[in-house]
C-alpha cells in the first residue's frame, strides 16, 4: 500500500505504516500553513465576500507557493484534499464540515484534535478527519458558539449549543477535559422524520403509530423515556407532529432542537449566566412563564431537574396534551426519576403526595431503547393508571419482545399488543377521537 493510499485510513493502526503517518502529518502541516498564509495575506472579510471560484483560485496559488517552500511534492488527489479542507475552514466548520454534510452520520465525537469518531447506522467508527492541534479545535468551537452568545473558557469549561440546522452541540475543554477539547454533535435530519419513517425503520408498528396519534389528538399527557441516544427527541418530534395546526404550542428547551411543523409555535430557550455570573434563565423559569402565554400545548424538550414539579403542576391545572422526555431505563424507572426531580425543587412534599401528582398528571409513557445492532425501537407504550396504596400502577398496552439475533448480528423480535383496555379510553370518546377499527375490535368495542 502506497502512502497516498494509506492516507485514506489516516489514524487507523490496522492500515497505517510509519511512512503513511509521516505523509499525513506533512499534509496537515501544509493545510495549516495554507490557511495561515491566506488569512495573513488577505483581510478575512474580503475572503468571505469572494465567490467560491475566486476563493479556490487563491487557495490553489497559495498551496503551490507553500508546497514549494516546504519542498513537498503532492499528488493531484492530495492537492484537491487540501483545497477542500482549507475551503471548509473558511466557509464551514473545518474538518467537521464534510461529516456534517454526510447524511449517513448521526453523531460526531471529537476526542481531542487527532481522535474523531462518528456514529453511522447506530455503530461507532473512527473517522479519518483530524485537526491541526487543540487551538484548531477551539477555533471551530468558537465559530459554533459565537453567534449564539455563549462562552467557553476556564471559568465555564462546558457549553451546550446548536448549529443553524438544529443539530445539538456539546463542548468541554481543559482543565475539565484532560486530553484536549472534546466536542459531541448530535445531528438531525434535514427533514424531520415522520411516523411513517419510524414504522419503516422498525422503531414502532403502524398500529402503535395510529394509537399514539389518537392519544396526542385526545390531549393525553405523554412522557417519552429512554437512555442516551435512544431516539427520544426524534420520537418527541413525531408525537408533536400529531398536534392539530389550530393549537398554540410553546416549546421549552436547553438548546432549541425540536422541529415542529405547525405554524403557531413559540420556541423558548434557556440561557446560561454571563461573565459576571448574572442573567441566567433556567428551564424552570421558562416553564413558569409559559403558563402566562396561553398555551394549548407545552412541549418540554427534556425534563432533567426541578422543572419537573412545574411541569406536573401544569399538567394538573388544565394544560392537557403536554409532552416531554426523561432519561430512564424503563417506564417504572421514569416515574422514580420524576419523583427524584420533584424533590430537587426543594419542596417538603411527602413521597405519596408527589406520586399522586405524577399519577394524576401523566397518562402515557413511551419508552425507547437502542439495541446492540444500533437500531432504536419503542419497547413499551405504558399507561399510567392510579395510586394503589403508595404505588403508582401502570400497565403495558404495547411492548417489543426480542426473540434473539440473526447471523448478521441484527435484533429479531416484534411489537405486540397486550390486548389490555386503557382506562383513558373514555377520554378518547369525550375528545371526539376515534381509534383505528383494529384497536376498537381488539378492545371489545366499548363505544370506541
Amino acid at each position: 500500500m502506497t502512502p497516498s493510499e494509506a492516507a485514506a485510513f489516516e489514524f487507523d493502526d490496522t492500515y497505517l505504516d510509519q511512512a503513511a503517518r509521516q505523509e499525513h502529518e506533512r499534509t496537515l502541516k501544509l493545510q495549516a500553513q495554507v490557511h495561515t498564509d491566506l488569512i495573513q495575506n488577505t483581510d478575512l472579510q474580503v475572503l468571505l465576500r469572494l465567490s467560491e471560484e475566486e476563493l479556490l483560485a487563491r487557495i490553489r496559488s497559495i498551496t503551490a507557493d507553500v508546497a514549494e517552500r516546504l519542498n513537498l511534492i503532492l499528488a493531484s488527489s492530495q492537492r484537491r484534499r487540501v483545497y477542500q479542507e482549507v475551503l471548509a475552514e473558511l466557509r464551514g466548520y473545518g474538518p467537521l464540515q464534510e461529516l456534517l454534510e454526510d447524511d449517513t452520520i448521526t453523531e460526531i465525537m471529537v476526542n481531542g484534535p487527532r481522535n474523531v469518531y462518528v456514529e453511522r447506522h447506530g455503530k461507532l467508527e473512527r473517522s479519518p478527519k483530524a485537526f491541526y492541534d487543540d487551538a484548531h479545535v477551539m477555533r471551530i468551537i468558537e465559530k459554533i458558539i459565537s453567534p449564539l452568545g455563549r462562552r467557553l473558557d476556564e471559568a465555564m469549561p462546558m457549553v451546550d449549543a446548536r448549529l443553524p440546522d438544529g443539530s445539538r452541540v456539546n463542548a468541554i475543554i481543559p482543565p475539565v477535559a484532560l486530553y484536549g477539547p472534546a466536542v459531541t454533535i448530535r445531528k438531525f435530519a434535514a427533514e424531520a422524520y415522520t411516523a411513517e419513517d419510524l414504522v419503516q425503520f422498525g422503531t414502532l408498528s403502524e398500529e402503535m403509530a395510529e394509537f399514539l396519534r389518537a392519544c396526542v389528538q385526545a390531549h393525553l399527557n405523554i412522557l417519552v423515556s429512554g437512555g442516551t441516544g435512544s431516539g427520544k427527541t426524534t420520537t418527541l418530534n413525531v408525537l408533536s407532529s400529531f398536534i392539530p395546526h389550530d393549537e398554540r404550542i410553546v416549546t421549552i428547551e436547553d438548546a432549541a432542537e425540536l422541529q415542529l411543523q405547525q405554524d403557531h409555535v413559540v420556541t423558548l430557550e434557556s440561557r446560561p449566566p454571563n461573565v459576571e455570573a448574572r442573567g441566567e434563565i433556567t428551564i424552570r423559569q421558562l416553564m413558569r412563564n409559559s403558563l402566562r402565554m396561553r398555551p394549548d400545548r407545552i412541549v418540554v424538550g427534556e425534563c432533567r431537574g426541578a422543572e419537573a414539579l412545574d411541569m406536573l403542576q401544569a399538567m394538573n391545572t388544565g394544560h392537557d396534551g403536554s409532552l416531554s422526555t426523561v432519561h430512564a431505563n424503563s417506564p417504572r424507572d421514569s416515574l422514580s426519576r420524576l419523583e427524584t426531580m420533584v424533590l430537587m425543587a426543594g419542596t417538603e412534599l411527602p413521597s405519596r403526595a408527589i406520586r399522586e401528582q405524577i399519577s394524576a398528571a401523566l397518562n402515557l409513557i413511551v419508552h425507547q431503547a437502542r439495541f446492540r445492532d444500533g437500531t432504536r425501537k419503542v419497547t413499551h407504550i405504558t399507561e399510567v393508571q392510579r395510586m394503589e396504596g403508595d404505588t403508582i400502577t401502570i400497565q403495558d398496552i404495547y411492548r417489543y419482545e426480542q426473540e434473539g439475533m440473526d447471523p448478521q448480528g441484527r435484533v429479531l423480535g416484534q411489537h405486540i399488543s397486550t390486548g389490555l383496555h386503557p382506562l383513558f379510553a373514555r377520554q378518547l370518546i369525550t375528545q371526539g377521537v376515534k381509534l383505528p377499527e383494529i384497536l376498537s375490535k381488539q378492545w371489545g368495542g366499548g363505544g370506541l
